[in-house]
Formats: structure tokens, C-alpha cells, sequence
């Protein structure tokens, strides 16, 4: 049986987005109250009954999170277009070497925003399904 567990962390951070057209409101300085969420997936262990420990999650994604507080995310190096989508994909290049089971990194700009990335090889369907190619490659189902 398959669980995932998320945890949340937060940060405040300013940014601009500089491709978007001249005038529009994220092309000025701003900042957001992100929130991250970090999804793990995987079977619980049979003699814990967990799939393995939040602060495991936390040990592996905070200090990512941290150097992201508190910042203006355009500075830090790799994010010089810090979209929703390249800011969950850049905390997922970080933290998938240290987090087995990773599943999905979620971040919210807003409440009523959110960017989910599922990592690299995964597409996503109409209905919202990921769908694992190198799954699909190996005759399994995602």
C-alpha cells in the first residue's frame, strides 16, 4: 500500500519576473509569502508503519527553503526568472539527491496560485494525472 506524506514550509521573498511584458504587474518588484510543499511517496515500513520521518523531509528541504527567505529570489543563481515554475523546480533539483521517494515540490505564491513540478520524465494528462515515462518505458504503470 502506497502513502504520501507532504510537508510544508514557508518563506517571504521579493522578486520580478523580467520576460513578462513591458508594464505588467510581475515584471515590477514584488515580493509573496510562498508556501512549499514537498510530497514523498512510498510504502510504510513494516516495522515503523511510516514511509519514513517528517523531519527527514524537513532535514533535507529546509535549508534549501532557508537560503531562499527573506531574499530576492532574482539574485540567487539559477533563478534569474523566478516563476513559480522555476523556483519548484529549482528546490527539486536540491532536494531529490537527498530525499528518496520525492514525489512532487508545490509551490504557492498566493493562496489562490500554485505551481506543482513532478520532476524530470513526468508528464501530466488532461485530467491531471502524472505519468511516469521511464515507468511506461519499463512495461509498468505510474
Amino acid at each position: 500500500m502506497e502513502f504520501e506524506l507532504v510537508k510544508r514550509f514557508r518563506f517571504e521573498a521579493a522578486h520580478l519576473l523580467p520576460h513578462f511584458p513591458e508594464g505588467h504587474k510581475c515584471r515590477r518588484l514584488h515580493g509573496h509569502s510562498f508556501v512549499v510543499e514537498i510530497r514523498v511517496c512510498g510504502e510504510a515500513d513494516a516495522h515503523t508503519g511510516c514511509v519514513m520521518d517528517y523531519g527527514d523531509i524537513k532535514a533535507a528541504a529546509q535549508p534549501f527553503v532557508d537560503s531562499l527567505d527573506h531574499r530576492y529570489l532574482n539574485e540567487i543563481d539559477g533563478l534569474d526568472n523566478p516563476t513559480s515554475e522555476q523556483i519548484a523546480a529549482w528546490i527539486w533539483d536540491r532536494v531529490a539527491p537527498k530525499l528518496p521517494g520525492l514525489a512532487a515540490v508545490a509551490v504557492d505564491e498566493t493562496c489562490t496560485t500554485r505551481c506543482i513540478y513532478r520532476g524530470p520524465g513526468r508528464t501530466i494528462d488532461a485530467e491531471g494525472t502524472a505519468d511516469d515515462r521511464a515507468t511506461r518505458a519499463r512495461g509498468g504503470s505510474a
